[in-house]
């Protein structure tokens, strides 16, 4: 059985992006893995937008649409099929499915521009 609560330990640094990552196609989005069930590990953090929108890069993993194919889900991580919740941090910041911030980190990169949209 794998170890859902350790999806974070897939990523990279953003210091490894290709150069064809511009901050203009950039946006701070909740992510919480739904691998596990309704609620998993949490994290606000910058992804990147292809040039064709179709898919979104997060420090080494690449999601893309479910088009509404998903239970309590939006977006699946191509490399290992699991689901994601991918949205925009509400200003309340209550994030999770059923409320509140519980357990969510936020990258230390965004925690600036994060506090200024929450406050």
């Amino acid at each position: 059985m794998r170890d859902f609560d350790n999806w974070r330990d897939k990523l990279t640094s953003d210091e490894d992006l290709p150069s064809e990552f511009r901050l203009t196609r950039s946006q701070i989005v909740y992510i919480e893995s739904k691998a596990a069930g309704l609620e998993g590990p949490a994290v606000i953090g910058r992804v990147y937008r292809s040039k064709s929108g179709t898919t979104l890069y997060y420090r080494g993993l690449k999601f893309q649409s479910l088009k509404g194919a998903g239970f309590k889900a939006n977006y699946f991580e191509i490399e290992s099929g699991d689901h994601y919740w991918i949205s925009g941090p509400r200003k309340d910041q209550n994030d999770r499915l059923y409320g509140g911030n519980r357990d969510v980190m936020i990258d230390d990169d965004v925690r600036d521009e994060y506090d200024k949209l929450t406050n």
